[in-house]
């Protein structure tokens, strides 16, 4: 297998079962779990309803089709998709992940606006394919510098590094869009095809912008036209517990949503929902052949259904808003803790040297492994790969929010000394 495939922690973990929000590995030690598959595990494990709903569709022999033959479980799951989405005349299109929709959705951008120009966000991530790394504004995670688009990379919501840092959120807004405006006029040839932003950026290390930053982006794009893809691949489905879609924190209605992740419960799929004139762009012939298929459909229509009628999303704005207190205490009196932020369970910890503001992925690294001591599993990430990341299932319970709120405490008070 190749070497670019990395894996957590200095001995590896073989995660062999779960039930609820735990997972046990090959050595029989039990875990909880903060990072759920990074975020794709949302309902916890081996959920009844996901389970039945499964087993139900296997037992009748018909695990693919194509979209080449009518797939009643991806009509019912577009049509709740487009609802959901709040955008006008809504179509979905399915893929089997967060890459392929995210390639999906620059397909119908340029194609609509007959443009390769696209501006993405610093310190942004959309997944591993050709187009995908190419409008990633990380370049640990885009190896290459060709790419069939011309990217033209905005100020993003990581302020604790950026070029405008320490302005408040005002004057943070109005510089970000000056410099839109410098860039639209020196840096493209005026006609972009699209926007493409996380509205919290996730791989990025839980970046969050003010709410009114990817709104004053799309007054300014509105003057020409170009689009606006909202990527909802880790803030879909109520995760940042204030909104259903994380781009509603900003008033902002895109013309295109980008989803994944969580949706089927670790069933592969993800898919596009669009403006039905822009997903309707598409002159040419096209089908998926495993995207939406009828074993993944069956399961995030369960998992979708679980989640609206436990209203996961409240779940997530309460725990979320203990767990992110709870370690901003913590914060306090490590200075190793530069910042902690994030919005429902969408969680990141910055860990900085002596300065207060160096990166120290191997403190990172400590915390990671000092958490797994203590029988709980969380991610890593950010720019530098010096920001604990947490995301645990929306099905987190109190109790487990403060256990795993202590482990958390010891881990990071570990950097003290």
């Amino acid at each position: 297998m190749p070497s670019w495939l990395s894996l957590y922690y200095d001995e590896p973990l073989e995660l062999v079962s779960g039930t609820g929000n735990r997972v046990t590995d090959a050595q029989g030690r039990t875990y909880l779990d903060f990072f759920a598959g990074i975020l794709t595990n949302m309902v916890g494990y081996d959920l009844p309803e996901l389970r039945e709903a499964v087993t139900e569709q296997i037992s009748k022999g018909v695990v693919h089709t194509s979209t080449l033959y009518l797939l009643r479980q991806q009509v019912v799951l577009a049509e709740k998709i487009a609802k959901l989405s709040r955008i006008p005349d809504a179509k979905v299109f399915f893929t089997n992940s967060g890459t392929e929709a995210n390639e999906a959705a620059l397909l119908l951008a340029t194609a609509a606006r007959r443009s390769n120009q696209v501006l993405a966000l610093r310190n942004s991530y959309h997944g591993r394919g050709f187009a995908t790394t190419g409008v990633t504004g990380n370049r640990g995670w885009s190896p290459s510098s060709l790419s069939p688009l011309q990217v033209t990379y905005l100020q993003s919501g990581y302020r604790f590094r950026s070029s405008f840092r320490g302005l408040d959120d005002e004057a943070f807004v109005a510089a970000a869009v000056a410099d839109l405006r410098e860039l639209l006029a020196v840096a493209t040839a005026g006609d972009v095809a699209c926007l493409i932003a996380e509205p919290i950026q996730g791989v990025g290390g839980f970046a969050v912008p003010p709410d009114a930053l990817l709104a004053a982006y799309k007054e300014v794009l509105d003057e020409t036209g170009t689009l606006f893809v909202s990527d909802e691949v880790q803030t879909g489905w109520g995760r940042t517990g204030e909104h259903f879609w994380g781009i509603e924190a900003s008033g902002v209605v895109p013309d295109a949503m980008t989803f994944a992740k969580g949706l089927a419960g670790g069933y592969a799929i993800g898919g596009v929902v669009a403006r039905g004139d822009l997903m309707d762009v598409v002159s040419v012939n096209s089908i998926s052949t495993f995207g939406g298929n009828p074993v993944a459909t069956a399961a995030a229509n369960a998992v979708l259904d679980h989640l609206l009628d436990h209203d996961l999303q409240a779940n997530a704005a309460k725990l979320g808003t203990r767990l992110i207190d709870g370690l901003r205490e913590v914060a306090e009196r490590v200075p190793a803790v530069a910042e902690v932020r994030g919005r429902g369970l969408m969680i990141g910890i910055e860990i900085v040297g002596a300065d207060g503001f160096t990166p120290d992925p191997p403190a990172a690294a400590r915390v990671l492994e000092e958490a797994r001591r203590g029988g709980l599993l969380v991610g890593k990430g950010g720019l530098h790969g010096n920001v604990i990341r947490l995301a645990p299932p929306m099905t987190l319970t109190a109790a487990e929010a403060e256990e795993g709120l202590g482990v958390l405490t010891v881990a990071l008070e570990s950097l003290r000394g």
